[in-house]
């Protein structure tokens, strides 16, 4: 079932990202909401955990709407009997836009007047009307001549959560006060240890939604956990109560568990006294500690990291002033300078004052205003170039300076195609000899690093390069602001039979990052390759062009990044074939989260040789990256340049007469028989046109050819 879930304008994507976490088939961003794909216990599971949606819309009638009899006309011939229980009351809150209606209270009455017709004709009982507690609420849109009834499956308003009291001049929305914190990677740094901070937390909004989140306590669950939020006869109640049962438990379990470290103060005395009934009403008091101060008086708090999260003023009825937001970035970077920061701004010029820098600003409205939530990895100044950080080495600020210069000089690049997964440095100064890789997840503005060690000279002694490897990752935590908690480092040791990569971690953890259309998701701790090569992406982005109405082939598919791609240009069918269960279903999950999926994108656990040799199936485009050598117990040994002229031939038998071949290796040693496949395919040498910007130091990363059948 399709259905609705709205939201304020500036939330969308993140609102998008919500429902499909929370277990619905398929979210997609509109204009202020979100059009969702899943059954009834996944919109009644966003009515009690949705944090960031304003009502949950489920469809029961639409028709034309030309004029007002046509609205009458289309709401009477809903059989409302179905719909509302006998003595059950309603509403109707209406929007319209258009010619055909212009007055939204209008339109409610004409709905209302159709259902009252209607089941007074039936049965001879007139149902009563209650705007402000009924027992079904229904939502009517008319736009483009069109009308939608939907039942209002949360009855209201979902930012109500039911813990608020007393609120101060200028009250946040609850579910913009968790877009605040979610845009800043909230709750991870309470489950690393961290703490937040609001220094002008007014009634407590941020603070308390902040607790609430780090505690797991389902945003619903006091406003409609002791109840049914909707009388509508088709809400599955026993659904609903197993949901709310669970909710309670998960939030008996996280309270009792909320560590104390939300810091929250204002000026005025008298809203710190309203956050704290506030918090006390939301079962939280006992984890904030609200004082009243003045901005510049905020002291450093215990914790080492967390989140500063604050809604300053940014309205000329309270004193929203460049000097007031100057004074707060003074005193953030004097108290929590290692800190994140998620700040609802008033305009970005407000946003500047502050003097912090930002990875992200992002456009949001608060009510009817116009706002700027600025988010920073953290909120230490930058260094200038030339000038040494406080505790960097000479070494580590050699490094640090030329990966500021690498991302000043890639910043066009990258901001006009949109890449938030890239190579920053890759030993451009030898001494300091690693890869180090930038990955931003969809739904945290903040920096993860992949940090890959290369193998030493043989005549540098091992301390040596110990020493140098930490003076990297101070370096590129500096310039990124992050933890090391979000650095992934893959160190070389000595083992048997040479230089090997160490044990990696085993955390299970995956980041969901966006190249072009796709989301993929990646591992950067548990596995040498994070599932996705970088250097890859120009012809990732090639074939996703050139799939349209095309059969697409992935041969040794890996995690099928590239299958993703084709899928989403249009290929009418895929085939991705690995010998790995693990990389097939990596790929599974990677269809599943870009909407993909069905027999049209078959999986194919097999070794590619084989499975070649076997199939008769014709495909219009194909694309082979192999590895530069593999064994294993389920197929023999692969060596590419044993193989690929073999490989090669057999992937051309697949090819349409008129269908391209990318074929693509990594082997530095690696020579293609030019003359020996010139026997059977035209080959064009397309490397240089496939090496993106942040792999040109290394244009040899990998080579990349274009093959098709012979011209007749």
């Amino acid at each position: 079932m399709r259905f609705f879930a709205s939201c304020a304008r500036g939330l969308e994507y993140l609102l998008a990202d919500e429902c499909t976490a929370l277990g619905c088939t398929r979210a997609t961003a509109a204009t202020a909401g979100v059009n969702v794909e899943g059954s009834l216990q996944d919109a009644q599971r966003l009515v009690l955990w949705s944090r960031l949606a304003s009502r949950i819309l489920w469809p029961i009638a639409e028709f034309d709407c030309t004029d007002e009899a046509a609205l009458y006309g289309g709401a009477q011939d809903v059989d409302w009997a179905r719909h509302l229980p006998e003595s059950a009351t309603f509403a109707v809150d209406a929007h319209v836009s258009g010619p055909e209606l212009t007055h939204a209270q209008f339109a409610a009455l004409r709905v209302k007047d159709a259902i009252v017709d209607r089941l007074r004709a039936e049965t001879g009982h007139r149902p009563d009307v209650d705007v402000e507690s009924p027992d079904v609420r229904l939502n009517l849109v008319v736009r483009k001549g069109k009308a939608v009834l939907s039942i209002d499956l949360g009855s209201g308003a979902l930012h109500r959560r039911g813990w608020r009291g007393a609120q101060g001049d200028a009250p946040l929305k609850e579910n913009l006060a968790a877009a605040v914190l979610a845009r800043g990677g909230w709750p991870a740094p309470y489950l690393q240890g961290g703490g937040l901070l609001d220094p002008m937390c007014g009634s407590g909004t941020l603070l308390i939604e902040g607790a609430l989140m780090a505690a797991d306590v389902a945003p619903g669950l006091q406003r409609h956990g002791q109840g049914l939020p909707s009388r509508w006869t088709g809400f599955d109640v026993a659904g609903w109560n197993a949901l709310c049962a669970d909710a309670r438990e998960r939030a008996r379990v996280g309270l009792a568990s909320l560590r104390p470290v939300f810091h929250g103060s204002d000026a005025d005395a008298n809203v710190i006294r309203s956050a704290r009934g506030n918090a006390e009403s939301a079962g939280v008091l006992d984890a904030i500690d609200f004082a009243a101060r003045d901005i510049s008086d905020v002291p450093a708090p215990a914790e080492a990291y967390g989140l500063v999260v604050c809604n300053p003023p940014y309205d000329v009825r309270l004193a929203a002033t460049p000097a007031l937001y100057r004074s707060l970035g003074e005193s953030l970077k004097r108290a929590t300078p290692e800190w994140g920061a998620s700040l609802l701004c008033g305009d970005e010029d407000l946003a500047r004052a502050t003097g912090l820098r930002w990875r992200k600003l992002y456009p949001l409205r608060n009510g009817a205003l116009e706002c700027a939530l600025l988010v920073c990895a953290s909120i230490r100044p930058p260094v200038p170039e030339g000038v040494a950080a406080a505790g960097l080495s000479d070494g580590a600020t050699m490094v640090a300076n030329r990966i500021r210069k690498t991302l000043k000089a890639s910043r066009t690049w990258r901001d006009r195609d949109g890449v938030t997964c890239w190579r920053a440095y890759d030993a451009d100064i030898p001494e300091y000899a690693a890869a180090v890789d930038v990955y931003t997840a969809i739904d945290d503005p903040r920096p993860w690093l992949h940090v890959q060690e290369y193998a030493a000279p043989a005549d540098i002694p091992e301390d040596v390069a110990r020493r140098r490897l930490a003076d990297l990752l101070a370096a590129v935590r500096e310039v990124f602001g992050v933890e090391r908690e979000r650095v992934a480092l893959k160190t070389r040791r000595i083992a048997k039979g040479g230089s090997k990569y160490g044990q990696m971690d085993q955390r299970g953890e995956t980041l969901r990052v966006r190249e072009g259309d796709a989301i993929l998701r990646v591992n950067l701790f548990d596995y040498l390759d994070t599932g996705l090569f970088l250097d890859h992406r120009p012809l990732r982005m090639r074939i996703a062009r050139e799939s349209r109405g095309k059969r697409f082939l992935n041969l040794f598919c890996y995690t099928g990044a590239t299958t993703v791609h084709a899928a989403l240009g249009g290929a009418t069918v895929t085939t991705s074939v690995d010998l790995s269960g693990t990389y097939l279903q990596w790929l599974a999950d990677n269809l599943r989260e870009n909407g993909l999926g069905g027999v049209q994108h078959a999986l194919v656990q097999a070794d590619a040789m084989s499975w070649l040799r076997a199939e008769r199936a014709k495909f219009d485009l194909v694309f082979c990256d192999p590895p530069t050598f593999s064994n294993s117990k389920r197929a023999g040994d692969f060596d590419v340049q044993r193989e690929h002229v073999e490989l090669l031939r057999l992937a051309m038998d697949r090819l349409t007469s008129d269908g391209v071949l990318y074929f693509s290796n990594n082997a530095r040693r690696f020579k293609l028989d030019v003359e020996a496949i010139r026997a059977f395919a035209e080959i064009e040498d397309i490397s240089p046109s496939t090496i993106p910007p942040d792999f040109a130091r290394n244009p040899r990363i990998h080579r990349a050819w274009r093959l098709r059948h012979p011209a007749t």
